[in-house]
């Protein structure tokens, strides 16, 4: 087990440190506006989702369309922490930093715990029947969300008043405004530089290992004495918890989320953004995240918003007919 990272990627980890740095100061001396700011939270948090989900489409082998699942309880559970449970705005500047964090974490730890226990029945099944289940959880938990208004007048005819006020403050429909700003340039790079360190460092560990022969041959890793639920259901939690960090980092950078903010169609986004660069490629993850990230967002400058979404699928299929397994290939 290697105990440093190679070059290549100390020098991303250096990279993105100092491109950090750099949007900070240009946003501090008025050079560039927040705006240019919010887009490079959104780099970061998109590269956090898409190396997560390549941690179980791309090396372990198998195929979750249910990320926005795991995003959107990390979202919704950090939002329930920082602003109902303890209202970020009673708390001293210095404490609100660590409250953030932890919230950040719980809404990891708890997306983990699900990912556990959703993987277990579910990792059972593989290809398309896989992705059907997992594209259902995403339904499920943004149903869910939406039906928190009815949850709560439900549990008020039980006598659960507290729960029925918390349930109510998660807004049902309507989404929760008013969160806290906390997503700044600091947590997103520390949050990305974390979910890559960890993530390639997994890869070249022992478990690493077994979730590469699983994706090169079920059957010959399970003769070799490999316990394919374990170690599958281990990869979709570890994926899950970066996920649920991510939902928490996306939801105190955008400051209003909505249960239609964490539809299937954001986990396809990931999708996409994670076929683009190759599967199988950390490196392919993070610059498809982030070129695409920045290419939306630059279409929308440009003043051909409008033509996004047509010129977006065409550079998709343009790149696809071109370079069918993606720009990079596999890193391992």
């Amino acid at each position: 087990m290697k105990t440093s990272p190679p070059t290549t990627y100390r020098s991303f980890y250096l990279g993105l440190t100092a491109a950090g740095l750099i949007v900070s100061l240009l946003v501090h001396f008025n050079i560039l506006s927040r705006y240019y700011q919010q887009i490079f939270l959104f780099i970061c948090i998109n590269i956090v989702m898409t190396v997560s989900l390549n941690l179980i489409n791309g090396f372990t082998g198998e195929f979750s369309i249910g990320h926005a699942a795991f995003m959107a309880i990390g979202a919704y559970t950090s939002c329930l922490v920082t602003t109902i449970l303890f209202s970020a705005a009673r708390w001293p500047g210095l404490w609100s930093v660590p409250l953030f964090l932890a919230s950040v974490m719980l809404g990891g730890l708890i997306s983990f715990a699900l990912g556990y226990l959703v993987g277990l029945p579910i990792l059972r099944l593989r290809g398309d029947y896989l992705a059907i289940v997992t594209l259902a959880l995403v339904e499920v938990v943004r149903s869910g969300i939406k039906l928190t208004d009815e949850l709560a007048v439900a549990l008020d005819k039980v006598h659960l008043s507290a729960l029925s006020r918390i349930a109510q403050k998660l807004g049902g429909p309507r989404g929760i405004g008013q969160i806290p700003g906390f997503t700044n340039i600091f947590w997103a790079v520390a949050f990305t530089l974390l979910t890559v360190s960890v993530i390639h460092r997994l890869l070249h560990s022992s478990y690493g290992r077994v979730f590469l022969s699983m994706r090169e041959d079920n059957i010959a890793a399970e003769m070799m004495g490999v316990d394919l639920t374990r170690y599958k259901v281990l990869s979709f939690a570890i994926a899950s918890f970066f996920a649920g960090c991510g939902g928490g980092l996306y939801a105190h950078a955008l400051r209003y989320i909505h249960p239609d903010n964490f539809n299937f169609i954001k986990s396809i986004e990931y999708l996409v953004y994670l076929y683009l660069g190759g599967m199988g490629s950390l490196w392919g993850s993070i610059i498809a995240a982030g070129s695409m990230t920045f290419l939306l967002e630059f279409l929308r400058m440009a003043n051909l918003q409008q033509w996004r979404l047509v010129i977006y699928p065409l550079i998709l299929i343009l790149v696809m007919l071109r370079k069918p397994e993606g720009l990079f290939k596999r890193d391992m």
